[in-house]
C-alpha cells in the first residue's frame, strides 16, 4: 500500500513540474511555416477546398503516393513534415499504434472502463463526456510532440457472439445502444468547432467496416474469413453503427475490415465504400484499411492476380488511405501498367488532406490554434480522473441481490475476506487498447478503505490450474464477517486475436468459488471482472452466493469503484449491453454462422436478444439497484394510428386491397411521432439513477424480431420522489423492420410499446394504400 502512494506522489510531482514547463518544449508546427507560410494552400483565408486543390496540384506523383500509407512522409520542398496517422483512443489515449508515445512530460493518461462497461451505463452525455477528456488529453500530447490528431477509434461492431475476444471494445449487442454509443463518443472526441462545424479538435475513426466479430476460432481467422451475410442482417444490424457514426455523428473516418463479406474483401468493395459510406451516408473524411487488409487479400486470400491489381481494386473501390505499406509499394506499378491513372491518385489525397486541413495542421503555429493552451497539465488532472472513477461506477451491474445483502454494512461486516485471482490486479482492470493509467486502485485497495482486509488469491492467476491456494483461501473466508470473490477473465482468455472456447470460469474458478461460499461464515458477494459474458449458472442459483455483480474491465480507478457499490456509497444503475448465454449455445453455434435470425428447420437458435431463441444466463438489459422505480403512463399514444403516403402511392377510395407493412420510402415520415410520457418514482430509501428502457415487439413475420430497442434515458431520481421523461417513438425510424431483401419497412398491425414494466398497444394502419407485398 506503501509503494502505491509514493509512486503517486512522484507522479503528481512530475505532473507539477511539466505543467510548469514553456510551451517552446512543444511540437514544431506539422506545415506551413516560415517561407513555406506563401503557399496558397497555407493560408487560412481561403476554403479548405482550394487549399487541398492548391497543394495536390503541387506534388509529384511519387509524393503523391507516399502520401497514401498511414507513415506518410515529409515533402521537405514545402516545408510538409511526416505524419504517423495510427493512434488510437478506444478508452483514453493509448500506445497502441505508434503514432502516440508515452513518457517524458507525458507519461500516462487517464484510462476509463473498456467500452462494453461504460455502455452499460445507457448514458449518452457521460460518453461524450468521456470523449471531450480523451480529445482533451490526445490534443495536449500532440501538442507535446508525443501524439496525432488522427485516432482510429471506436470500435462499433455489433458484438454478436459471446466468444469474441475483442467483445470487449464494443458498446454491445444491440444496433440502436451501439449507434447511439459511436455519436456521442464521436462528437465528443471532434468537438467540432467553426462555421458549419468543419473544423476539428481530433479526427475519430468508426471501425472495423463491416460483420466483423470473429478474430481465431477453431481454425478460421480473421484474414481468411469470408462472412457470408444477408441483405437483411446488413441493414438491420451490422451496418447500423457505422451508419449512425457517418450520418448523426459526423465522423472524420471509416477503417474496413480484413474479412470478405459475400465473398470481396471489404477494403475492395466498391459497394461498400464508395456506394454507400461516401455515397449514400455522405461520409465527409476519410477511408483507411485495417493494418495491412490490401495486402492480406492479396498474399492471403488470394483475391487477386497480381499486387499491382490489389492496389488499382482498393484505391478505386474508395480507399483512401493504407494502414501498412502495400500502396506505396505496388500503386506506382498500377498507374505505370494503365491499371490506374494519376487522378485517381489525387480524390484519396483530397480527402485525407481536407482532414489534415480541418484539424489545423497546415495553419502554422501549434500554440496559437485552438487548443493549443492544452499541455501536461490537462493529462490526468484530479476532475479527469475523477470521471474515469464515475464511469465505472455508473456502469457496474448488480446482477443478484438475494435478501438485500448489498450494500455492506461496513460497522456490521467489520472484516471482509478478499479473494479471487482479480482481486488485487492492476492492467487487468483497463482491457485492451489501453495505454499507461495515471494510477490504479485495485479492488483489494478499494474494499480496504471501507473496511479492515484479509486477502487471499485462491488462484494465482485467472487460468487457475494444477495446485493452487484455495484451501487458504477458505480458511480466510471462515475467519471474515464477509467474503468478496472477485473472478473472471482477462487478455489471456479474450483479447484481438484470441476468441474464447468456452464461457464457464476458467480453470478451477468455479470450484474456488463453491469452496470459498460453503465456507464463508458470512454473505458471499460474487465480483465478475470480464468483457464477456460468464455462464455462471450454479453461482446464481446458489443462495450461498446472495449477491453478484459484473464490473467488466473497470479502468484505473475500478477498484474503487466496485468497493462504493458494495458498500452503499454508489447505488448501481447499470444494465447489461449483451446477453449471457448458456455454455449450451456455443456447443450449438459456430462463430462463423453470421445469420441473426433463428432457423426452426436446422434448430439455429439465432443472435442476441431480438432473435435467440432460448434460455439465458442473464438477459440484455437486465440490471439491479439498491431502489425500487415504479412507472405509470402519464400520457399514452392513441391505440390506433395511420401511416400517411406519399402522393405517389395512394390507392384509389374503392380498393379493398390491405398490405402487411409499407416501405419507409413510401410513407410520409416527418414529425411521425408517438408522444409517450412516463412517470418514474424511486419508492425506495436511495437516491438513483434508472435507465428506461423502450422497446417494440412488432406484429410477426418473416422480417419481425421478437423486440428491439427503440431508445432509452438515463434518470436520476432522488428516494421517494418523481420524475418525469417524455419518451420519443419515431414510427419509421422505431417501428420500421427490415425485410428479406434488405428493405426497411413499417409492418401493419398491432406494436407493442415495452416501457420499463408497462406495455402499451399501438395498431398501425396505413391510409388506403395499394402496396406490393413482396416488393
Amino acid at each position: 500500500m506503501a509503494s502505491q502512494y509514493v509512486s503517486l506522489s512522484l507522479f503528481l510531482l512530475v505532473s507539477l513540474i511539466c505543467s510548469c514547463l514553456p510551451l517552446s518544449t512543444s511540437r514544431p508546427a506539422f506545415a506551413c511555416v516560415g517561407n513555406a507560410r506563401n503557399f496558397p494552400f497555407c493560408r487560412t483565408t481561403i476554403p479548405i477546398h482550394k487549399r487541398v486543390q492548391d497543394l495536390i496540384g503541387r506534388l509529384t506523383l511519387g509524393e503523391k503516393i507516399r502520401l497514401l500509407v498511414n507513415n506518410a512522409a515529409p515533402v521537405p520542398r514545402l516545408g510538409i513534415q511526416g505524419y504517423e496517422w495510427w493512434s488510437e483512443a478506444l478508452h483514453g489515449v493509448s500506445n497502441i499504434g505508434p503514432g502516440t508515445k508515452f513518457g517524458g512530460n507525458f507519461p500516462a493518461a487517464t484510462s476509463f472502463p473498456q467500452v462494453i462497461l461504460t455502455a452499460a451505463s445507457f448514458n449518452e452525455s457521460l460518453w461524450e463526456e468521456i470523449g471531450r477528456v480523451v480529445s482533451d488529453e490526445a490534443r495536449a500530447m500532440y501538442n507535446g510532440g508525443t501524439a496525432g490528431l488522427t485516432y482510429w477509434s471506436p470500435n462499433v461492431n455489433i458484438y454478436r457472439d459471446p466468444r469474441w475476444g475483442r467483445g470487449q471494445e464494443t458498446p454491445g449487442e444491440d444496433p440502436v445502444l451501439a449507434s447511439k454509443y459511436a455519436a456521442r463518443y464521436v462528437r465528443g472526441l471532434q468537438q467540432p468547432y467553426g462555421p458549419g462545424g468543419l473544423r476539428l479538435k481530433v479526427a475519430a475513426c468508426c471501425k472495423h467496416y463491416t460483420a466483423y466479430d470473429l478474430d481465431n476460432w477453431n481454425g478460421v481467422d480473421r484474414f481468411h474469413f469470408n462472412a457470408k451475410v444477408s441483405k437483411q442482417d446488413l441493414e438491420d444490424t451490422y451496418n447500423v453503427p457505422f451508419k449512425a457514426c457517418v450520418v448523426e455523428g459526423k465522423v472524420a473516418s471509416v477503417m474496413c475490415s480484413y474479412n470478405q463479406v459475400n465473398g470481396v474483401p471489404t477494403c475492395a468493395d466498391p459497394e461498400l465504400l464508395k456506394n454507400t459510406i461516401r455515397g449514400a451516408w455522405g461520409l465527409n473524411g476519410y477511408i483507411v484499411s485495417d493494418c495491412d487488409s490490401v495486402g492480406v487479400y492479396y498474399d492471403t486470400q488470394h483475391y487477386t492476380a497480381t499486387p499491382e491489381e490489389a492496389a488499382a481494386d482498393a484505391i478505386k473501390a474508395g480507399l483512401d488511405l493504407d494502414c501498412g505499406p502495400f500502396l506505396a509499394l505496388h500503386t506506382q506499378a498500377a498507374v505505370e501498367q494503365g491499371r490506374l491513372k494519376e487522378v485517381d491518385v489525387d480524390l484519396p489525397l483530397a480527402y485525407t488532406l481536407t482532414v489534415q486541413m480541418r484539424l489545423g495542421m497546415f495553419d502554422g503555429e501549434p500554440a496559437n490554434q485552438p487548443f493549443g493552451h492544452l499541455g501536461p497539465e490537462h493529462v490526468c488532472s484530479p476532475d479527469h480522473q475523477r470521471l474515469a472513477l464515475e464511469a465505472a461506477r455508473q456502469g457496474i451491474v448488480l446482477l443478484k441481490n438475494d435478501r438485500q445483502v448489498l450494500p455492506l454494512d461496513r460497522n456490521r461486516f467489520r472484516s471482509v475476506a478478499v479473494i479471487g485471482p482479480n482481486s488485487d490486479v492492476t492492467v487487468t482492470m483497463i482491457g485492451n487498447y489501453a495505454g499507461v493509467a495515471c494510477r490504479y486502485t485495485t479492488p483489494l485497495q478499494g474494499i480496504g478503505s471501507y473496511v479492515k482486509t484479509t486477502h487471499q488469491r485462491g488462484c494465482n492467476g485467472i487460468t487457475c490450474s494444477g495446485e493452487q491456494p484455495i484451501e487458504a483461501a477458505v480458511a480466510a473466508a471462515r475467519q471474515a464477517d464477509a467474503t468478496i470473490l472477485v473472478v473472471g477473465l482477462d487478455q489471456s482468455k479474450e483479447a484481438e486475436f484470441k476468441d474464447r472456447e468456452s464461457l464457464l470460469l476458467p480453470g478451477r474458478q468455479k470450484e474456488l468459488v463453491d469452496k470459498v461460499a460453503m465456507a464463508s461464515r458470512g454473505p458471499t458477494v460474487l465480483v465478475i471482472m470480464s468483457g464477456g459474458p460468464i455462464d455462471i449458472t450454479v453461482s446464481k442459483n446458489d443462495p450461498r452466493v446472495p449477491s453478484i455483480l459484473w464490473v467488466g474491465y473497470p479502468g484505473q480507478a475500478g477498484g474503487q469503484a466496485i468497493a462504493d457499490v458494495i458498500f452503499g456509497a454508489h447505488n448501481p444503475g447499470g444494465k447489461l449491453p449483451m446477453t449471457w448465454y448458456p455454455q449450451d449455445y456455443v456447443k450449438k453455434v459456430p462463430m462463423t454462422n453470421m445469420a441473426m435470425r433463428a432457423d426452426p428447420s436446422t434448430g439455429y437458435p439465432g443472435r442476441t436478444y431480438r432473435f435467440y431463441k432460448g434460455p439465458v444466463v442473464y438477459p440484455f438489459g437486465h440490471g439491479l439497484s439498491y431502489s425500487r422505480f415504479v412507472h405509470s403512463l402519464a400520457e399514452a399514444p392513441p391505440t390506433t394510428f395511420s401511416v400517411p403516403l406519399d402522393g405517389r402511392h395512394f390507392a384509389s377510395q374503392n380498393s379493398t386491397f390491405s398490405a402487411k407493412a409499407v416501405k419507409v420510402t413510401h410513407a410520409k415520415c416527418t414529425g411521425l411521432h408517438l408522444g409517450v410520457n412516463v412517470d418514474v418514482r424511486n419508492v425506495g430509501d436511495m437516491d438513483g439513477a434508472h435507465t428506461l428502457l423502450v422497446y417494440s415487439s412488432p406484429p410477426m413475420g418473416d422480417w419481425a424480431p421478437q423486440k428491439q430497442l427503440v431508445g432509452f434515458h438515463k434518470l436520476y431520481v432522488p428516494a421517494k420522489s418523481q420524475t418525469r421523461v417524455a419518451v420519443g417513438v419515431h414510427v419509421c425510424k422505431d417501428l420500421g423492420v427490415v425485410d428479406n431483401h434488405g428493405n426497411r419497412r413499417i409492418p401493419i398491425g398491432e406494436h407493442q410499446l415495452h416501457i420499463g414494466d408497462l406495455t402499451h398497444t399501438v395498431s398501425l394502419q396505413a391510409e388506403t394504400a395499394r402496396l406490393e407485398i413482396g416488393s
